[in-house]
């Protein structure tokens, strides 16, 4: 199943992933339209990069500072930082495998745009589902995003309450 995970996206197609918090549409930066497109989910609202683990996510994107990442990551937190939201979620093993390989991918929630967060695939709308090149079923999730922390001024400020514990 991983397999065709990765050769989905790296065919230029949207992929459902479970994280440790809700499942998320995932495609590789370079094909991230696609998720705005499956959703219905407006452009200015941004997709987060999410990784594996903090070394792939700081090989990724130039200039973020490891040691700022490593007090929050891996975990239920999406960082603001530099202008970039970014994620290495506690990922299942099939999901972190799949990521691994490609290196990161733009993710968000598999939801219509304001719409519930899916916690089981089941949950996912049809019109998602049905337009990914693969789907990793990690059974049921918590269903509580996760916690959007904006590191970018002098103080940590919580842009999003959710599934990680307040700082």
């Amino acid at each position: 199943m991983t397999d065709g995970a990765v050769a989905a996206l790296r065919a230029g197609r949207a992929v459902i992933l479970p994280t440790d918090t809700v499942y998320g549409l995932c495609a590789l930066r370079e094909h991230e339209d696609v998720l705005y497109e499956l959703k219905g989910r407006d452009r200015s609202k941004p997709v987060a990069l999410l990784a594996a683990d903090v070394d792939a996510l700081v090989a990724a994107v130039p200039g973020l500072d490891p040691s700022v990442l490593e007090k929050y990551l891996p975990g239920p937190y999406t960082l603001i930082v530099g202008g970039v939201g970014v994620r290495v979620p506690s990922l299942p093993p099939a999901a972190a495998d799949v990521v691994r390989a490609v290196g990161v991918v733009a993710a968000t929630s598999a939801n219509l745009a304001g719409g519930p967060d899916p916690r089981r695939v089941e949950e996912i709308p049809e019109e998602i589902r049905g337009a990914c090149g693969a789907v990793v079923d990690g059974g049921e999730l918590p269903g509580v995003p996760s916690t959007v922390v904006d590191l970018t001024g002098g103080e940590v400020r919580i842009l999003r309450r959710g599934a990680g514990p307040p700082l």
